[in-house]
């Protein structure tokens, strides 16, 4: 079935995302989770929390591109220190990025209204413990709040 990407798919997402707890909302094109290619929009709203995370399996290289709003993406070492930080903007002069495997990386959203398409290699897999960055907070920990507002200053 042909699926169209439309003004009005991003407007139910974005108000989806607000309603949610966690600030986010994803809309799969690929049919389950054991599909080969995932291929994703992902609504995601200022607040919303990503705890940094790296993908080990070589195959699991993933691909980010901007519709709508503006993304940042940070980029760290493997001693937690943060290599680089990118703002990917809907027509920008940077709109999308490629992260190889094993890099640690986290994405928040500078904007309501952010809207952002992934693919990435299947089946889906959750990120591991090993994957995770020992250094900051799960997602739910009372010190997200803190860390998150240190992560949006690297964007001031």
């Amino acid at each position: 079935m042909t699926r169209l990407i439309d003004q009005t798919l991003f407007d139910a997402l974005t108000q989806e995302a607000g309603q949610l707890p966690r600030g986010r909302r994803h809309h799969s094109f690929h049919p389950n989770d054991a599909y080969p290619a995932h291929r994703l929009l992902v609504a995601i709203e200022p607040g919303s929390y990503v705890a940094p995370h790296r993908h080990l399996d070589p195959n699991k290289d993933e691909t980010l591109i901007v519709l709508r709003g503006r993304l940042g993406v940070i980029f760290f070492r493997e001693d937690h220190a943060v290599d680089r930080c990118v703002v990917l903007q809907a027509g920008g002069d940077t709109i999308g990025v490629d992260i190889p495997h094993g890099v640690f990386h986290t994405v928040l959203a500078l904007e309501p209204g952010t809207i952002f398409f992934e693919a990435k290699a299947g089946p889906y897999v959750p990120v591991a413990e090993s994957e995770r960055a020992s250094w900051a907070p799960p997602e739910g920990a009372p010190a997200v709040a803190d860390y998150l507002k240190q992560l949006l200053s690297l964007f001031a």
